[in-house]
């Protein structure tokens, strides 16, 4: 038993030193390392740019419309983890301000390949289809039909789109569901298109053409030809993700400097730093050899977090970096309950060893009180948050989550296994002056 806690203690001990060169150093092309995670804007800088909607002249967009396409933008950065933006609708000009920061290692200050990060603000159509205009062949050998103006429905009129399963053949398709005016005028196109194609355009750009077996009345159709579920689920993002209400011209870009800028990181880290050795001296002083032990689990946390962080590629801002220490805070409090629960044991006459099961099990349930109303915190900030609220919700519920493992399994599995020492039985090293009779 004590070979196998012993078998355990080093795992341990492997496992945070295989994350830490992970973390700093990353497999290329397989694990990212921490110094390639993107930065938020008010780190790094980005880039301002005012979208403006394509319409005839003298047309304005409603409100509801620009809040429509500002929220496709905003699945949009989500998908990329990209939570520190500022989204701003202004309908008395009739345009959307978006600011996003830049890339790692970004040299290229050319405002428009920053913009384009958030992906193509293109208006989706699906159009008729001449099968002898085509210009060459596309890399999977189908035909890159040229555009024929001919519009069956735009973006606009689809609902969702979604991967699926053909319950016929069990193929996998993505289905379609347009809203009444959609259904409408889909229904009189495939009617009339019937073993022709319909294509889908994002702009200029061909997504696919599939052939129109039937006539879809009721407005729920599905496309077929995809050849694994990971490629019907990028085109029903596409499909999803390009349903603007109309087409958005980018205007005023321009590179912006930080707000804070990269100073404001190193000050962070720093004080981040700092406040760890405290923490650790203070867990040496206070608690001793448990402190000792809760030391290095709280390094673990900390660099299970960072690698997390970097393997997910969530975008790192200030307050995403305030969500960290705030999960290392809640690492400590964990702790210090466990702790302060085994000193009382082992001031009531209990052994060592006795003490520390003891402690562990009363302590468990306040820590899973503690951790889980912070993550349904952490849930409904990101759930009702935006930009940096995000970032700072999710490196918070990415902490929490990890310091709950590392306070209840890390710091037990090392605390039990060094108890199990003739030396480490000593009331004192739990500071424990003396033990009731």
């Amino acid at each position: 038993m004590r070979a196998m806690n012993w078998v355990k203690f080093f795992l341990v001990i492997i496992i945070i030193g295989a994350l830490t060169y992970l973390t700093f150093t990353g497999i290329p092309g397989v694990i990212p390392n921490i110094y390639s995670t993107r930065l938020g804007i008010d780190i790094r800088g980005g880039v301002y740019a005012n979208l403006y909607p394509d319409l005839p002249e003298g047309e304005k967009p409603t409100a509801d419309q620009l809040n429509s396409a500002r929220s496709i933008i905003e699945k949009r950065l989500d998908s990329k983890s990209i939570y520190d933006r500022n989204i701003t609708t202004e309908p008395e000009n009739g345009r959307i301000i978006v600011e996003i920061p830049y890339k790692p290692g970004e040299t290229d200050l050319n405002p428009q390949k920053a913009i384009e990060e958030i992906g193509k603000t293109a208006l989706l159509t699906f159009q008729e289809v001449d099968e002898d205009k085509f210009n060459g062949y596309r890399e999977d050998g189908t035909k890159n039909y040229e555009q024929t103006g001919r519009i069956v429905i735009e973006g606009k009129h689809v609902v969702e789109a979604k991967v699926g399963q053909n319950p016929q053949t069990g193929e996998i398709v993505v289905t379609l569901k347009l809203n009444e005016e959609g259904a409408k005028r889909f229904a009189e196109a495939t009617e009339r298109l019937v073993g022709q194609k319909i294509a889908i355009y994002m702009d200029d750009v061909l997504i696919t053409a599939p052939t129109v077996n039937e006539k879809i009345p009721n407005g729920e159709a599905i496309i077929t030809g995809q050849r694994t579920a990971a490629e019907a689920g990028d085109l029903a993002d596409t499909i999803n993700a390009g349903s603007l209400p109309f087409r958005m011209v980018s205007k005023d870009l321009n590179a912006i400097t930080p707000l804070l800028g990269e100073g404001a990181l190193r000050v962070t880290i720093n004080a981040g730093i700092i406040a760890f050795i405290l923490i650790c001296l203070f867990m040496l002083v206070n608690y001793r050899l448990p402190g000792l032990i809760a030391n290095i689990a709280l390094f673990g946390l900390i660099i299970a977090t960072l690698f997390f962080i970097s393997v997910l590629g969530v975008t790192l801002t200030l307050p995403g970096i305030a969500g960290i220490i705030l999960s290392i805070g809640m690492g400590v409090d964990a702790n210090v309950v466990i702790f302060e629960r085994i000193r009382e044991e082992i001031k009531s006459g209990k052994t060592v060893a006795a003490s520390i099961d003891a402690g562990f099990k009363r302590a468990f349930a306040a820590i899973v009180d503690g951790n889980v109303t912070t993550i349904m915190t952490g849930l409904i900030l990101y759930w009702f948050g935006t930009g940096p609220i995000k970032g700072f919700a999710v490196t918070l519920i990415i902490g929490v989550v990890i310091s709950f493992f590392t306070a209840v399994t890390a710091t037990r599995t090392m605390l039990i296994t060094v108890s199990g020492l003739s030396v480490a039985k000593k009331p004192w090293l739990f500071r424990v002056k003396e033990v009731s009779k």
